[in-house]
Parts: C-alpha cells; sequence; structure tokens
C-alpha cells in the first residue's frame, strides 16, 4: 500500500511535477533551495497524509499555498531548465507514495543534486521503473 490513497497519485504526481517546473522556470531561482524547503516544509506533510484539499490545488495554487503556509520566498541562484524540473517532481511523488516514506526523510536519501545527476539516465523510464531501479541501489 502507498503512502496514500491511490486515488490521489496521478494529480498529485503531475501537479508535484508542473509545481517544480513553475518554480524553475522563473529567472535566477535557487531551484535546490525550493526543493529542500517545500520537501521538508508543511505543505508537503499534508500531502503525505492525503489531505484533500491540498491534494486537489493545481501548481499555482499549491505554490502560492506553500509560500503563505510555510513562510517561503524563492531565494536566488542557480535554476534548472528543461524537462529535469518536471521529472524531478514527479519522480519525488511517485518514490514517497511507492515507497511510503516521508518527504523529509526522502528527500534528505535522494538529495535534489543525486536527481539532477540521475535524471539524463533515468528520466526515459516508466517512473514507477525509475522508483525500483533508484531504490534497488540503496
Amino acid at each position: 500500500m502507498g503512502a496514500y490513497p491511490e486515488c490521489y497519485l496521478e494529480e498529485i504526481v503531475e501537479t508535484q511535477g508542473k509545481l517544480f517546473e513553475l518554480v524553475a522556470d522563473k529567472p535566477s531561482v535557487d531551484f535546490e533551495d525550493f526543493i529542500n524547503h517545500y520537501m521538508t516544509g508543511k505543505t508537503r506533510h499534508f500531502l503525505d497524509k492525503s489531505d484533500a484539499y491540498v491534494s486537489n490545488l493545481n501548481e499555482k495554487e499549491l505554490f502560492e499555498y506553500f509560500c503563505q503556509v510555510d513562510n517561503y520566498v524563492l531565494k536566488e541562484g542557480e535554476s534548472l531548465t528543461g524537462f529535469a524540473p518536471n521529472w524531478i517532481g514527479q519522480f519525488y511523488a511517485q518514490s514517497q507514495w511507492q515507497k511510503n516514506i516521508p518527504s523529509t526523510i526522502l528527500v534528505s536519501l535522494l538529495p535534489p543534486q543525486f536527481l539532477k545527476a540521475a535524471y539524463a539516465g533515468l528520466h526515459d523510464l516508466e517512473l514507477d521503473l525509475a522508483v525500483e531501479k533508484v531504490f534497488a541501489k540503496q
């Protein structure tokens, strides 16, 4: 059984991918800082616990909610381009569900820099298979 009901899985995976892409599309954003704060924050914890309200927000609403609830302000730094931000967001959401690991622990096991490096070799795989490959090496 996953971390939350399977009925939320597809929506959370897709929305989190779009959220990460939305943030990465902003110029000069510290993408890793955003990921670390988001994955360890209250907002992601609510998703881990299947909060119905948060689970149904679109990416723009989720970003605004995160900034408000977690008092987060984007920091200037190195962003990430292409499809990688979307894939990383989806990968974290799929991993959290598939392995039933709290997001706060997941981001420490698989830091953003690891996923940025792993993207090239994993992004062509089905997401669930990519998760299994990464955790087979853990």
